[in-house]
């Protein structure tokens, strides 16, 4: 029982100790396209109900926010519970993994600018100043 999904999430996490462990809930948001009978594009969206405990609760809880891009790997789980004398299905998908995506430059709200690398040269290198035959 394994799932991979590549989301947007959907709301706030909400993240919650219980038993000395966090726990960090959220929606998740997985779409695909493709053309309908009359090669109309549609978009089909899935909605995931997400659940992380311990460190990766913690990051979840500094880290992400509503319309962030995340890799999550984990396993489907299904509970019952009672509710006004019926039996509920729940479905969620419990993280063992995950990845956040870079933010796009549009949605950052301050004026700093991207990192930079400092490159140095070794010895066998081309020196980028040289006529390349290509």
């Amino acid at each position: 029982n394994k799932v991979m999904l590549i989301g947007r999430v959907g709301k706030e996490p909400e993240t919650i100790e219980a038993s000395g462990t966090r726990i960090s809930k959220f929606s998740l948001a997985t779409s695909e396209t493709f053309n309908d009978k009359s090669g109309e594009k549609q978009t089909k969206t899935e909605w995931h109900n997400i659940v992380f405990f311990g460190k990766i609760a913690e990051t979840i809880e500094k880290y992400v926010n509503k319309g962030d891009l995340l890799y999550i790997e984990g396993k489907i789980e299904t509970k019952s519970y009672m509710k006004d004398d019926k039996k509920v299905y729940a479905t969620q998908i419990v993280g063992a993994k995950m990845n956040m995506f870079p933010k796009a430059k549009t949605e950052t709200n301050d004026n700093t600018p991207p990192p930079t690398a400092q490159i140095t040269p070794q010895a066998g290198d081309i020196d980028p100043n040289d006529d390349l035959p290509f």
